[in-house]
């Protein structure tokens, strides 16, 4: 089975492949490293999953995102596919079971982390591995002229010295001419080869409306917009409130931040997915992989870093090709933040030395020590420990990193771990231990050695498998045994961790490249001046705005975003009259309404509407049903 058309569908059952993705698959298919730019929900895991399943040999994929390197393993396991996974966090056991597996031929796909890249571990063994191709996801993370730079990403020209024939396909959906390049020269092509898919959505509507009552205005566009939705914001307090928000008006909604426990993360996105939650409020932490075609508003409360992660997110509307919002709301209390995050982003050196010395104490690294070690870091506790403003660390960490004197991981999942402060004695005598406590002290001595002497992991899982209760039921009794002074408990969390890459050193000559520091600030400075006349411009068409910024240049407007309709004056075009009576027809589909509704939800004249809803009925495409409202032939 050779055909890649074949392929397509006997694994994913389709007849035919999206625009570029056939262009895409030929390229690296015939061994060429390839670059292809594509938005999002355009379809970019199907141009290295076909052709590397006619390749001998196993298709390394690089992915930043555990939550999509999860979901795309599972759905190719469904599949009959096999695939595997190496992120940071695994034993080392796991690896290299993992890998022993792939030298075996027992996966085709195997997905990994960038950190994974640079280990000596992973080098060591990728040589012994036979690598069709490498795939590389959110390849603009590997460009310092990108939004998202991440060190790690330079690991894959290592590898690639490793393994010198192997063709590399890099994926991105959103980059500008300087990243393409860039990418392209950092990832070592031989010769530059981009397949880019045009960035204009013709269903989509850019909306951007200045307000002071955004919530109002949120409340406003989620009565009149039926079906899914995403609502856009900061931080994870502002998740939580407009949730609660959208709760008190009886509209179905939850919330998503990076903070919350795996499992709460996967059980509200699936939920979301499925539709029996109508919408998501979520930090930028949600919607990466995330296919799910019917999102029919995305809303922006607050205005993003930068046009790239707003033409990403704003993106993930409409991807069935129906109309679509992507509405942004801002006030000049935004504009001032705006400029604000460039100081949060870019603090001071100084500071910057100041976080480093802090470090070191908070850790107790000595002049010339601690290349190499390892240490959990609370960003919380060290900034109330050591007097530090949270943002403005977080980002010196992230200089630092970049300069290669650190490391800042993801977080880390850190089990669980307890210790009995009593004597074995003074168990069998304890006063105000109730009976299920008992149960779970006898547990804890049956099933754990060293449990007296020493912090040692446990797992609340299996005690309350053995227990026959529920998880929270165990967590509330150690909480009580805490509190009464039997244990000392440290419960499940994920911590990130710092990693030293270089002795420690006198903090006033601690060495901050100009790569980044101050080219990265420029670049951040014009990103900022570029969403803010974004959102303030109102005399050119919003889809025009985005695709000069990726150098895409469209001589036409769209015709839908609010400029467009802000200075319509002449007739509707016929190509625009048929976008309406679309828009009018799915709209009545959904539920019947009255032109009024019909006014208010939809961006265009409330003339040429009413004229479109008389021909509808003029046509019997809809009618006045029993409750004088227009509805559709069934």
């Amino acid at each position: 089975m050779n055909s890649y058309l074949e392929i397509l569908k006997h694994y994913w059952g389709y007849d035919s492949f999206r625009p570029l993705q056939l262009d895409i698959i030929e390229s690296i298919g015939s061994g060429k490293d390839t670059l292809g730019l594509m938005p999002t929900g355009g379809g970019k895991s199907l141009t290295f999953q076909v052709p590397a399943m006619t390749m001998e040999g196993v298709c390394l994929v690089v992915t930043p995102l555990i939550a999509l390197m999860k979901d795309q393993v599972q759905e190719l396991k469904r599949r009959g596919i096999g695939a595997a996974m190496i992120y940071s966090g695994m034993q080392r056991h796991e690896i290299l079971q993992t890998l022993e597996n792939c030298e075996f031929g027992a996966y085709k796909f195997l997905y990994l982390s960038p950190e994974r890249l640079g280990t000596e571990l992973f080098k060591k063994r990728v040589v012994w591995l036979k690598i069709a191709m490498i795939a590389i996801d959110e390849a603009h993370c590997i460009s310092q002229w990108g939004y998202d730079f991440r060190p790690s990403y330079l690991k894959i020209a290592e590898i690639r010295e490793l393994l010198p024939n192997v063709p590399v396909l890099a994926l991105t959906a959103t980059a500008t001419p300087e990243v393409t390049e860039d990418i392209q020269n950092h990832l070592g092509f031989p010769k530059h080869n981009l397949f880019r898919k045009s960035f204009y959505r013709e269903n989509l509507a850019y909306v951007v409306r200045e307000t002071d009552d955004k919530d109002g205005q949120l409340l406003r566009i989620l009565s009149r917009v039926p079906g899914s939705a995403v609502v856009y914001v900061r931080n994870r307090l502002k998740c939580q409130e407009i949730n609660d928000l959208l709760r008190q008006n009886k509209i179905g909604s939850n919330y998503y931040h990076a903070g919350l426990p795996d499992k709460v993360k996967n059980e509200r996105q699936e939920a979301w997915k499925r539709g029996d939650c109508r919408v998501i409020v979520a930090t930028n932490a949600f919607g990466m992989g995330i296919d799910k075609p019917d999102v029919r508003v995305v809303v922006h409360m607050d205005i993003p870093d930068n046009i790239e992660a707003y033409f990403q997110e704003a993106g993930r509307a409409g991807r069935d090709g129906n109309h679509a919002y992507a509405i942004m709301l801002y006030n000049n209390s935004d504009l001032s933040k705006l400029k604000k995050r460039i100081s949060d982003n870019f603090p001071e050196k100084e500071l910057i030395r100041k976080v480093y010395q802090s470090l070191a104490e908070h850790y107790t690294i000595g002049l010339g020590d601690g290349q190499g070690s390892v240490h959990p870091f609370e960003i919380d506790e060290f900034c109330v420990n050591w007097h530090m403003p949270v943002l403005q660390t977080f980002s010196a960490l992230k200089i630092m990193e970049i300069s290669e004197i650190l490391e800042l991981t993801e977080a880390h999942e850190s089990p669980s771990k307890l210790r009995f402060i009593v004597e074995r004695e003074e168990l069998y005598a304890l006063k105000g231990v109730n009976r299920f406590q008992e149960q779970l002290i006898e547990h804890l001595l049956r099933n754990y050695t060293g449990i007296m002497t020493d912090m040692v992991h446990i797992n609340e899982d299996r005690a309350a498998e053995q227990l026959r209760c529920e998880r929270q039921q165990v967590y509330n009794a150690l909480i009580a045994l805490q509190a009464n002074h039997i244990v000392k408990y440290i419960p499940f969390k994920k911590v990130p961790l710092i990693i030293y890459k270089t002795p420690r050193q006198l903090s006033e000559k601690l060495y901050i490249t100009r790569a980044s520091y101050e080219e990265r600030l420029e670049r951040f400075k014009m990103r900022i001046a570029a969403i803010s006349d974004y959102a303030q411009e109102n005399q050119i068409c919003r889809s025009r705005q985005l695709l000069h910024y990726f150098g895409e240049d469209k001589s036409d407007d769209c015709g839908i975003c609010d400029v467009c309709l802000s200075k319509r004056k002449n007739p509707t075009t016929r190509k625009e009259q048929r976008s309406l009576r679309d828009i009018i027809i799915a709209l009545i589909e959904e539920a019947p309404r009255n032109i009024r509704d019909i006014t208010e939800v939809v961006s265009f004249p409330s003339n040429e509407i009413s004229e479109t809803v008389r021909l509808l009925l003029d046509n019997g495409i809809i009618y006045y049903n029993d409750q004088e409202m227009l509805d559709k032939k069934r």
